[in-house]
């Protein structure tokens, strides 16, 4: 099936209207041209308009820009709008976790794993953050050649295992990090290629490595979750803690649920941030005027000494850093629903069954919202002289109900970690663009090489 160019569809509602996006394919739709370069079709429909009207292989869809609309899908999910059903990669690697689990199954799940990553919480990680990061830190050394990717993935997943399973083994972190690689890697080639057409019987080459990652990652939790059944009752890490979380009814959660909910937080706590960082020190390599501003304030506030969770509150223009790292590169870089009956969007009816998307990476770097876009300016987060940014124009971390758990810990590490290194060195970055490549989470497409320079 194909699309219609020409005027609107529907009769405009507070100034909206559905418009015709490009001309897809029998049957493929416009697979091809968003398999191809998704943050680029994404951008090319935000061009037609603010709802735009699509297909994924057979499916209707509407892409939606503005964000007030953008808005509505978030806080109406749960209740006009539904999670949609997701490939057989993302199904391996997470289950049926807090992102995948609906309604009620979904309430259940967040009510027992919120009180794990609350503010008071999160405080108590913060030590464990910093002190992994001074770690790295002390052995760096001026004039040294240094990976970024790897340096960022090996220092998350330090904080990962240590912060989540409350252990310190390398075998754990490095068992897990091959087979999050391999996950990462098999759901962007399924979500952006005929794989997520077919059904989810067809074997694949692609479907064979994900299921035997999804084994080791199993096999890693399960041995981790069995350590600390037999272990201490009283720890202090995300897994004990869910251990020994109960529902309203007094039930725990099963030892599925466990692995799909301790899977979970550590792509949040681990892949999410780790990107995030490699993206921060790429921008502040390229813009010696933030980098300058970043140093002033780390020297103004921390002196000699390294930083802790008191002091995230203070470091203003770090907090903006990555703000607008999250912004330019925002690691979760597409949101959907499906339509249930009855839903609504602009004042507008969508037809029951239509999917509905939103890019972060589109949104983010409209001009409409935040003036010079491509521009890297954390000075546009600042709590007192800042822009005035509307609500649900940036999201990284989504909103309403399904508001990623995580938000308060990925911005307390990020953070955190930004400023133990950046006080002690600049990381220059070799010269050439690096351009995102969309899988589970937004990823450079090479590796991120640098000098390390001592300030």
């Amino acid at each position: 099936m194909s699309t219609q160019t020409g005027p609107a569809l529907d009769t405009p509602s507070r100034g909206h209207a559905f418009v015709a996006g490009p001309k897809g394919l029998p049957l493929l739709g416009n697979l091809p041209q968003f398999g191809k370069n998704p943050l680029a079709f994404f951008e090319l429909l935000r061009g037609r308009g603010d709802m735009v009207r699509w297909r994924f292989g057979r499916n209707r869809c509407v892409f939606i820009s503005d964000p007030d609309c953008i808005g509505e899908l978030l806080t109406e999910t749960e209740r006009t709008f539904d999670q949609p059903a997701l490939g057989v990669a993302f199904r391996a690697v997470l289950g049926n976790g807090l992102i995948v689990a609906r309604g009620r199954d979904w309430r259940r799940k967040r009510s027992l794993v919120q009180p794990s990553v609350r503010p008071k919480q999160v405080k108590s990680y913060a030590a464990t953050m910093a002190s992994s990061a001074v770690e790295l830190a002390d052995a760096w050394s001026d004039g040294q050649r240094v990976d970024i990717k790897r340096e960022m993935a090996a220092l998350t997943q330090k904080i990962a295992v240590r912060t989540i399973f409350g252990v310190d083994t390398p075998a754990d972190s490095e068992a897990m990090g091959r087979a999050m690689d391999v996950a990462q890697l098999e759901i962007g080639k399924e979500f952006a290629g005929i794989g997520a057409l077919l059904p989810d019987w067809v074997p694949t080459p692609g479907r064979a490595r994900i299921r035997k990652a999804a084994a080791v990652i199993d096999s890693e939790v399960g041995r981790v979750v069995a350590r600390h059944r037999d272990g201490e009752t009283e720890r202090p890490d995300l897994l004990s803690r869910l251990l020994t979380a109960v529902d309203e009814s007094g039930e725990r959660l099963s030892d599925e649920e466990i692995r799909d909910e301790t899977v979970t937080l550590y792509i949040g706590g681990h892949e999410t941030t780790s990107s995030t960082l490699v993206w921060a020190w790429y921008l502040l390599s390229r813009n010696p005027r933030v980098r300058a501003a970043l140093a002033e304030e780390l020297d103004r506030v921390l002196g000699d000494r390294e930083p802790g969770f008191e002091d995230y509150a203070q470091l203003t223009y770090a907090q903006g850093v990555v703000k607008e790292t999250l912004r330019l590169y925002p690691t979760i870089w597409l949101i959907t629903g499906v339509a249930k009956e009855g839903a609504r969007l602009g004042g507008l009816p969508i037809e029951e069954g239509t999917r509905v998307w939103s890019s972060q990476w589109s949104t983010h770097r409209d001009a409409r919202w935040f003036p010079e876009p491509e521009e890297f300016r954390p000075e546009r987060w600042d709590p007192e002289d800042g822009d005035e940014i509307a609500e649900y124009a940036w999201f990284p971390f989504g909103g309403g109900p399904r508001v990623c758990l995580g938000t308060r810990f990925a911005m307390v590490e990020s953070v955190l970690i930004l400023a133990v290194l950046a006080r002690r060195f600049e990381l220059d970055v070799e010269p050439g663009v690096i351009e995102p490549v969309p899988s589970l989470t937004l990823q450079p497409d090479r590796d991120v090489l640098a000098t390390v320079r001592a300030r």
